[in-house]
């Protein structure tokens, strides 16, 4: 059945995207048309305006390291584009404008790869790579010194997830629910592991997180699998998200996020507001949390932090998954994944701006703007810096003073 992406708001309100198939539209379009009109018309009065900023006394000091243009950014496309960082440099991939690396002190240009393709997947870093991969399936393996491309290998779906890299590997995740595993060095495929794709998801994935043997992957019905990385054998299987409800709306529970080890527990998180701490090893849950969203989690040493799909941002107890506290004030303002930027929280939102807020309590501590136009990858955070990537492919880097 042919499946279409169509935004959930305005092209002036922020936009989550979805993945919809043909019967899907119909039905909702029989049995919930006044709520459908709303979200499509931008007119619905019931607070879908995103919420306005509110004034505060910053307490953290926030400077503009640097800022660059890595190409024509993903734009609609909804991939939640991001840079990486490793060994002192900033890598980041635009749909058009191939591969650049960046000194991350200065931000001056070190190599860029050109490419014909639509490059909307990674790039991900590891074991002296740098792997894309582009909307019509292509996987690149580039030099991470030099930016030469190393191989070439193809899937059967678009990527727009970030390549993992590691364990002798390059793991791929399509927008199909295939997880495929290339050989390093080759470029040959090992092996791939399937997962069905409900007809209704939202549209965006990321990727696999690998440990010691293991590579674990959430997948849009909301669960999240643990695969041996020598062969892709499944080992355990646990539901995080619930898929539950009269529609295919209601039932929507997408573990998009990539998941976080932390030493010996994995953290995940999913579209229905659900996160979870499970016993990596054994697949066991710890604790579950009401709170959650799409996006990926962020770990501190005591504060587990998510943002919710309605603009919340939650900070939970690592050891028992209890609300510390919630930070409302952006509701509706299409936020990013957090990440933790020093001694605090960070999410980016639809019109540019980035939000410190206090681990300990949720509070604002700074905000500053990075370019005008929207953030929807996770910002990404190494030492005091942090670097994020907005829809029109402009990078801007970051220093947080305490």
């Amino acid at each position: 059945m042919k499946q279409v992406s169509i935004p959930l708001s305005g092209a002036s309100a922020p936009a989550a995207v979805l993945r919809v198939s043909a019967l899907a539209l119909c039905v909702l379009a029989v049995s919930g048309c006044s709520t459908v009109k709303g979200w499509f018309d931008g007119k619905d009065k019931d607070n879908t305006k995103p919420a306005a900023l509110t004034e505060f006394t910053p307490t953290a000091s926030v400077s503009e390291l640097w800022s660059v243009d890595a190409g024509k950014g993903e734009g609609a496309l909804g991939a939640r584009q991001h840079p990486a960082i490793a060994d002192g440099r900033v890598y980041a991939a635009a749909v058009e404008g191939g591969v650049h690396a960046f000194e991350l002190q200065s931000g001056k240009r070190v190599w860029h790869y050109e490419s014909e393709l639509r490059l909307s997947g990674g790039p991900g870093v590891g074991e002296g790579l740098v792997a894309v991969g582009s909307l019509d399936g292509d996987v690149i393996a580039l030099d991470a010194a030099t930016g030469e491309e190393r191989w070439r290998a193809k899937v059967g779906n678009e990527i727009i997830a970030e390549p993992a890299v590691g364990l002798g590997m390059v793991f791929v995740r399509s927008n199909d629910g295939r997880l495929t595993a290339f050989d390093a060095a080759t470029g040959e495929r090992r092996w791939f592991w399937n997962r069905d794709v409900p007809s209704l998801s939202v549209r965006g994935n990321d990727a696999p997180v690998l440990g010691p043997g293991y590579v674990f992957v959430g997948s849009d019905d909301g669960s999240v699998a643990a695969l041996a990385a020598a062969d892709g054998r499944p080992l355990w299987e646990q539901a995080v998200g619930q898929q539950e409800g009269r529609t295919e709306l209601d039932r929507m529970a997408d573990v998009d996020g990539t998941p976080v080890l932390d030493d010996t527990t994995l953290l995940a998180t999913s579209y229905d507001g659900r996160t979870m701490a499970i016993d990596a090893p054994s697949g066991q849950p710890m604790w579950l949390s009401d709170h959650g969203g799409p996006g990926r989690v962020a770990a501190a040493d005591s504060v587990v932090v998510v943002s919710s799909p309605d603009g919340s941002v939650h900070g939970l107890d690592k050891r028992g998954g209890t609300a510390l506290w919630t930070q409302a004030a952006l509701a509706r303002r299409n936020l990013t994944a957090p990440a933790i930027h020093g001694g605090y929280a960070v999410v980016g939102d639809y019109d540019g701006y980035l939000h410190w807020m206090d681990l300990g309590t949720g509070a604002f501590v700074a905000r500053a703007r990075a370019g005008g136009d929207a953030l929807r990858g996770v910002p990404v955070v190494d030492g005091d810096i942090l670097v994020v990537q907005d829809v029109d492919g402009e990078l801007s880097a970051f220093r947080v003073a305490q």
